[in-house]
């Protein structure tokens, strides 16, 4: 239902989380959490922007999306670009990720897409499977605390995050920001940056 909801709004060009620049969000958790160029997933890449801006950085990349549309303008962006990039049609719950596992994982809006504790989880236990031990996942979600009257991405508290993510990964920053944005009124974000625990404390993964 999530991904054909997707599909159809970047058919009809409904895309308001498409900025055509990468998040600062992403910019700025890279420069100064020193998370150093690695083997990286985008979920949820949309049409490159941030996969492309960490290309740049010297980051080996690998972007999915379950739209077409989008992974095709992704693809057209990092030619024009001269940006050595891979981008697939893929969805992450659905489908094996080829080049796993991956030292980094970023998504912009994926986890916060899922309505129940279980689906989170389950979203949650397929990042960490993908993940080498101690991989770091940076995720941006919609943050609950912000009553607002337009508009937005799905909201979470701070608890969903936490009671979905730390039996596979340790926080090591929850930060409420806002998102990127080209709304005079950024929607309000967490922006939360996680280590994947060891498999054998784990258990689960």
């Amino acid at each position: 239902m999530i991904e054909e909801g997707y599909k159809k709004r970047y058919k009809a060009g409904e895309t308001p989380w498409d900025l055509g620049r990468p998040d600062f969000n992403l910019i700025q958790t890279v420069t100064t959490m020193d998370i150093n160029p690695c083997k990286t997933l985008e979920i949820g890449c949309g049409t490159g922007n941030n996969s492309i801006w960490l290309s740049k950085n010297n980051f080996d990349v690998i972007g999915i999306d379950t739209s077409e549309i989008a992974i095709q303008k992704a693809v057209e962006k990092a030619s024009i670009d001269n940006v050595k990039c891979t981008f697939i049609v893929n969805d992450i719950l659905s489908n094996k990720i080829d080049g796993a596992p991956f030292d980094f994982a970023f998504d912009r809006g994926c986890f916060h897409s899922f309505n129940s504790d279980e689906e989170r989880k389950i979203f949650t236990e397929k990042v960490a499977s993908l993940l080498e031990d101690d991989g770091l996942w940076l995720s941006l979600v919609g943050n609950a605390d912000e009553k607002r009257d337009f508009p937005g991405p799905p909201q979470r508290t701070a608890r969903d995050i936490v009671n979905t993510v730390e039996p596979y990964f340790e926080i090591l920053s929850l930060v409420s920001g806002r998102f990127d944005s080209n709304h005079p009124s950024p929607p309000r974000a967490w922006v939360c940056l996680m280590r994947k625990r060891r498999s054998e404390l784990s258990g689960k993964i």
